[in-house]
């Protein structure tokens, strides 16, 4: 059986270093590739605007390394949605996209994985949802048209918390460039059924998202972030063995905060280590 292709996200690894030392690190540790971040911050939202040259920088380091970054995870759009009542966010939310579909040109990314919000600091009604249509088929059609693939992630917040609301979506855009990009961790929080939502989705993964979360319950709001390997709800080895029977070729990318820890290079080793080994009791080679 083949080697799975294991990721990090960016903001597991230490922050203030170049990408030359990140990708370094990251292969150090194990991992076969990094997912950048572009979230709601106007530190990495700059990275949009990025010269010729930090880019080439950027492909250089993916070049001398051997570590690639095929994902980015484009959560800005929580700050700015294409579903918001402003007008001027609205059209932030447009200006956010197409640029990060250039900067994956540039530098080779090829999925950008969406933040399934239709808003997220606003109320959510019928007109939010429409917006959040129309932005989305415009989006798709950009991605399309520059051989990029949009992901949605299943996310914290129930308007996007399973494969089957996804699939509402799915049925609407009708886009092979459109697909899914499920969290484990967001997945199982929400859902009690996750071996049918992974085989409702399976022709649509693009890519999946690796962590431990607390189950939102009547008593409990869940947790979605931050909750150590192991000591959450997910079942994952039930996930991997779904997966393996499913025959799931695409990578898997463990996602963690630990860019401002103490140790987060031994933290991350540790999550791996931990991660191959559910892998492995699901039928996975590591």
């Amino acid at each position: 059986m083949r080697k799975h292709k294991l990721g990090i996200y960016e903001k597991a690894l230490p922050k203030n270093i170049s990408w030359q030392d990140r990708l370094s690190i990251a292969k150090a540790c194990g991992f076969d590739f990094v997912e950048i971040s572009i979230d709601e911050t106007d530190e990495r939202l700059s990275r949009l605007d990025w010269s010729k040259a930090q880019r080439l920088e950027l492909v250089q380091a993916i070049i001398n390394t051997g570590v690639t970054i095929p994902s980015m995870c484009l959560s800005a759009h929580r700050r700015f949605p294409f579903g918001s009542h402003d007008e001027t966010i609205r059209q932030k939310a447009y200006e956010i996209m197409e640029k990060a579909i250039q900067l994956a040109v540039d530098v080779g990314i090829r999925t950008i994985q969406l933040a399934g919000y239709d808003v997220y600091y606003e109320e959510q009604d019928e007109s939010t949802l429409a917006r959040f249509q129309q932005g989305m088929e415009w989006a798709v059609e950009l991605a399309a048209s520059n051989q990029v693939t949009l992901a949605m992630e299943i996310m914290d917040t129930p308007f996007m918390s399973s494969i089957t609301r996804w699939k509402k979506w799915d049925n609407l855009i009708r886009s092979p460039w459109f697909t899914v990009y499920p969290d484990l961790g967001n997945l199982s929080a929400w859902n009690d059924n996750v071996v049918e939502e992974l085989q409702l989705g399976i022709d649509k993964i693009s890519a999946i998202h690796l962590k431990d979360t607390y189950k939102v319950t009547e008593t409990c709001k869940g947790q979605f972030r931050d909750v150590p390997f192991g000591k959450g709800y997910v079942d994952f080895v039930t996930c991997f063995k779904t997966l393996a029977e499913l025959n799931y070729r695409g990578a898997f990318l463990i996602e963690m905060w630990t860019e401002k820890a103490d140790e987060p290079i031994e933290e991350i080793i540790n999550a791996r280590r931990f991660i191959e080994q559910q892998m492995q009791q699901g039928g996975f080679q590591c």
